[in-house]
């Protein structure tokens, strides 16, 4: 897996594509959950994207404080779906958390996680801030870390 990590404006358009078809074929499609997947927060982003041989097959956006939340926070998280069980979400996510401890030298992650998904964020040291509640009809749950 060869990882890189880049600002907005440091994207290629080729990779911008890439990103924006996986989100849309993980989150709107696979998830069957139309809303607006281009939501303005990418510009204000880091990308962190994983790739084998010139194909994006994890990715997540690291969102600086203030973009989302008052927090540092994780978003769009994601493997495409013939990669996963692989062991690369484990690996993301321990990338972008790390980014966010060592380069934008913030202590506190809040995440919004899909309920299903508590005990895998909660592996990283997440805790759960919030009871479940309906986003897009999906049962997510609010999500903290604090190194």
């Amino acid at each position: 897996m060869e990882w890189s990590i880049k600002k907005f404006n440091e994207l290629s358009t080729e990779e911008l594509y890439r990103i924006l078809q996986e989100r849309t074929a993980v989150f709107v499609v696979e998830q069957n959950c139309p809303y607006l997947e281009v939501d303005g927060k990418d510009l204000e982003s880091y990308h962190l994207m994983g790739s084998i041989e010139g194909e994006l097959v994890a990715y997540l956006r690291i969102l600086p404080p203030g973009v989302s939340y008052p927090e540092a926070s994780l978003g769009r998280i994601l493997v495409k779906s013939s990669y996963r069980k692989n062991g690369y979400a484990e690996e993301l996510v321990s990338r972008g958390i790390d980014f966010i401890h060592t380069e934008l030298q913030e202590n506190v992650i809040k995440i919004q996680a899909q309920d299903y998904l508590r005990k895998f964020y909660g592996s990283f040291g997440f805790i759960s801030i919030t009871d479940v509640y309906l986003e897009d009809n999906i049962p997510h749950i609010d999500m903290i870390l604090e190194k």
